[in-house]
């Protein structure tokens, strides 16, 4: 394997896209929990992110260089009041997070194109001036053992493209072995509950700007000792999983 990246290589950033499925857009989309984790630690940081999810997408689903385009994706935002502000952009994106889903990285027809496309894609984002980043997909609620697999694919692939990963797959899995009483999964036993979102976003915050959330006061409104279990779970995954690689 190449060299192991860990952590992104940017520095305070400043935008994110997030490329993914339903995954990522469940429950007011993860990418606005990170958000509000941001401003609970410094409501002065100036963030800007965006989504661009297809639901029941696969990585081979996205045309990247699209999302790239001038005077498209973050050609302008709402200011507090809702007036529309063109904005002048620089660079369009610091980081682009890629998700697959959890069959991507372990079905037998789909795991050659997880590879393919998800390096291609974060050779896009390079090209782009964007840093890439894996977002590890969890395994369903009834079928705990995917998570194996799921971290390996991921684990290898960012290591054989130089992409830093956040272990939000390993961060289920042990919250769910610290505390199996607690909902993870929507009813379908695939998608995030609010506070699988919850802790995605967390270990999301932890892995973009290496600084612990579990002091934060943001909840999501989950019981206020929940989403502490939460965030301590999503930093303890994502220091132990950097660490030991």
């Amino acid at each position: 394997m190449n060299p192991i990246i860990r952590s992104t290589g940017v520095a305070n950033p400043g935008s994110a896209i997030y490329i993914g499925n339903s995954f990522f857009y469940y429950n007011n989309s993860v990418h606005s929990h990170v958000t509000s984790l941001l401003a609970a630690a410094d409501p002065l940081y100036k963030w800007r992110s965006t989504l661009v999810a297809i639901s029941g997408s696969g990585a081979d689903w996205h045309d990247v260089e699209s999302y790239f385009r001038p005077d498209a994706i973050g050609r302008y935002s709402f200011d507090a009041d809702n007036n529309i502000v063109f904005d002048r952009i620089e660079r369009l994106f610091d980081l682009a997070l890629l998700m697959d889903g959890s069959q991507g990285p372990v079905h037998p027809g789909l795991k050659p194109i997880f590879r393919d496309f998800m390096a291609r894609h974060a050779a896009t984002a390079r090209k782009h001036g964007a840093a890439p980043v894996f977002v590890m997909s969890w395994a369903y609620a009834d079928r705990p053992d995917m998570i194996d697999e799921i971290a390996e694919a991921y684990t290898r692939l960012g290591n054989d493209n130089g992409v830093y990963v956040v272990p939000t797959g390993l961060a289920f899995a042990a919250a769910l072995r610290a505390r199996p009483d607690i909902t993870l999964h929507a009813p379908d036993k695939r998608h995030p509950s609010l506070a699988g979102t919850y802790l995605m976003a967390n270990a999301i915050y932890a892995g973009l700007f290496g600084k612990s959330p579990v002091e934060l006061p943001y909840t999501a409104d989950l019981d206020p000792s929940l989403a502490r279990f939460l965030r301590e779970v999503a930093w303890e995954t994502t220091m132990a999983y950097h660490r030991s690689r």
